[in-house]
């Protein structure tokens, strides 16, 4: 069996991990990070050329099951893989870890796009954390607001006039959260509903802080594409789809 995993994410690379001893795994990564974290199995780096280039892959590599298990807010690769398995006649899988909840003590003020969390910032702070990665800034290229921007790899303009930029790569831990939080005097968090485990400390160090946190909500995954919420799931998948 060869199992295409669209990958980038830690479960992506702990899922490989898992398969690459049993079948034959190849993971595909965007080439977006200048040097990756390279999971288990055969790897490929860079696009398809959308849905049909996908679907031709699949078919010329003799792909028997697809997972998608990028960033939960990969949306146009999350439609193109739906698109492209529906094509080539492979079972798809969607590997979504659990979106973060909050908390009693939490102030969160949920949106539903990068645009409209720079408009929601209005009244509640003016030193932002902006963790929603390097490829949204744009949407708050006009605000006033001081931005502590960080990402793996440095940003490209535009962006905030006002920005400081801080390149570093999870986990994070609680007391370094609330060190940055304190050193950069910050007063709001901007952040998308990533659900991962490495990056939630920083909405520990907040609500600790009392501090308003603007969530973005994650995309909901294609229709019909069935879902599994731990790489167990989407191992047992495999083996259950086999």
């Amino acid at each position: 069996m060869h199992v295409l995993i669209l990958g980038g994410t830690a479960e992506a690379r702990a899922l490989a991990g898992l398969l690459a001893p049993q079948v034959r795994v190849t993971s595909s990564l965007a080439g977006r990070v200048a040097n990756p974290r390279l999971p288990e199995g055969e790897v490929r780096i860079g696009g398809f050329g959308g849905p049909d280039g996908l679907a031709r892959w699949i078919g010329e590599h003799g792909v028997d099951r697809v997972i998608d298990a990028t960033h939960p807010f990969a949306e146009r690769i999350s439609f193109n893989a739906a698109r492209a398995a529906a094509a080539a006649h492979v079972p798809l899988l969607a590997l979504r870890r659990p979106g973060w909840v909050p908390v009693e003590g939490d102030d969160w003020h949920e949106v539903g796009s990068l645009e409209e969390a720079a408009a929601a910032l209005d009244g509640l702070g003016q030193r932002v954390f902006l963790t929603t990665g390097r490829m949204g800034l744009a949407a708050f290229a006009d605000r006033p607001q001081w931005f502590l921007v960080r990402s793996v790899d440095a940003p490209e303009p535009p962006m905030p006039a006002r920005t400081e930029v801080l390149l570093d790569r999870g986990p994070f831990t609680l007391d370094g959260e609330r060190e940055l939080l304190r050193a950069h005097g910050i007063d709001v968090l901007v952040t998308k509903d990533s659900g991962a485990a490495a990056t939630a400390p920083k909405l520990a160090a907040a609500r600790e802080a009392g501090m308003p946190v603007v969530v973005v909500r994650r995309p909901p995954v294609p229709a019909g594409v069935e879902t599994a919420g731990s790489v167990a799931e989407a191992a047992a998948w495999v083996t259950r789809t086999n």
